[in-house]
């Protein structure tokens, strides 16, 4: 490994490109940007940087969304393990699901976020939002918002909440337990489904975006109404939501793990859960088999998607990230934050990739400079 001038951390040999790509955006946020980024090949760590005041490597951050990704591998170990079923009725495991026209959702359509619940009729404050428990049988009872199947939206806040309880009526167990139990312990994964209080220390508050003229009046053009599937779907229809940005920042959420945005993870534990997810790390054999990767991976929702109103792409629970980056093998799967996180993996190419920054960019989703990060990591590991 050699270290860095522009960045702190390292990278292999022949993956300097890769470093001298962060250090670039890095730059250009004119030293704004606190941001960690790792990747691993084969089950190895080849890229370890960081940059930005206030961080190093071990930082933990707000997962956001990428929190969806950690419940799903739990799903998707389970599945495996037969314990659960995709084609299964939800109502199977949760009889309670059976109402309002729900009684023939199966697990693959509510992890492809085909069901249409989306949100609640009358939203959740903070307090509520953050407790899966509590919005999983809110959303239990309720009328989707269209007929399940027929089309998918992103179910950007409650997602995880919802197969989390098939999870927990299946096993006895939450998600948070398996994950702790099977994931993060047996294979050293810096990420959090509900952060102890002595590792409150580690942890970084989100930032919101810096705000020029220009950012504002974009904001405003692509605002929908709070009332609308999008408001929604956001929980802005609620006269106390927070922005989506403040989310990590209260201790409820962190402390409970809320498993559709309240993970707290470094990039180091973002990668090294990919990796785990289709290899073997440090001798511990991987967590999922060829066969159960590949049918999460597999398409199931692509097309417009109600919430977002732009062309999205779910596998099972997950992000099919090759539709996002092209340079990515056939068969990658992860899942991105609103924080600007980014994390997957590769079983075509053994790579596992984890970005993760402090401050929110604009628009608040999977940060822009992935794309250049990726670009410059596949082409570097092409010419090594």
């Amino acid at each position: 490994m050699t270290e860095s001038n522009a960045v702190a951390g390292t990278v292999a040999e022949g993956l300097e490109p890769v470093r001298e790509e962060f250090a670039a955006v890095a730059a250009e946020e004119g030293g704004d940007l606190a941001a960690q980024l790792v990747v691993y090949r084969n089950g190895a760590p080849i890229v370890d940087l960081w940059t930005g005041p206030e961080l190093t490597g071990d930082t933990l951050l707000g997962a956001y969304s990428a929190s969806k990704g950690a419940a799903h591998l739990v799903v998707a170990l389970l599945v495996q393990e037969g314990a659960l079923s995709l084609d299964e009725r939800v109502a199977h495991y949760w009889p309670e699901f059976a109402v309002a026209g729900k009684q023939d959702i199966t697990v693959r359509e509510l992890l492809a976020h085909r069901a249409g619940l989306v949100g609640a009729d009358e939203g959740f404050g903070i307090e509520e939002l953050a407790d899966d428990r509590i919005v999983a049988e809110r959303l239990g009872a309720q009328r989707p918002y269209w007929r399940p199947g027929t089309a998918f939206g992103y179910h950007a806040l409650v997602a995880a909440a919802l197969s989390g309880e098939v999870v927990r009526r299946a096993t006895g167990w939450t998600v948070q337990q398996h994950f702790t139990d099977r994931v993060r312990a047996p294979y050293a994964v810096d990420f959090h489904l509900g952060l102890p209080e002595e590792q409150e220390h580690r942890f970084r508050c989100a930032q919101p975006m810096l705000l020029t003229p220009e950012r504002r009046a974009a904001l405003v053009a692509r605002a929908s109404g709070p009332n609308s599937l999008t408001g929604i779907a956001f929980n802005r229809h609620h006269p106390r939501n927070p922005e989506v940005w403040e989310l990590p920042n209260f201790r409820a959420v962190r402390a409970n793990g809320t498993a559709s945005f309240g993970g707290v993870a470094s990039a180091r534990g973002l990668a090294r859960m990919y990796a785990a997810a289709i290899g073997a790390v440090d001798g511990v054999p991987p967590l999922l088999r060829p066969e159960t990767a590949a049918a999460f991976a597999q398409i199931h929702s692509i097309g417009y998607d109600l919430v977002t109103r732009e062309h999205k792409a779910f596998g099972a629970g997950f992000h099919v990230t090759g539709e996002y980056h092209p340079v990515l093998g056939q068969g990658a799967f992860g899942h991105s934050g609103a924080g600007g996180q980014q994390a997957f993996a590769d079983p075509r190419n053994g790579l596992a990739y984890g970005y993760t920054r402090r401050r929110t960019p604009f628009p608040a989703a999977a940060a822009p400079e992935n794309d250049r990060l990726i670009r410059a990591l596949y082409a570097a590991v092409a010419a090594a």
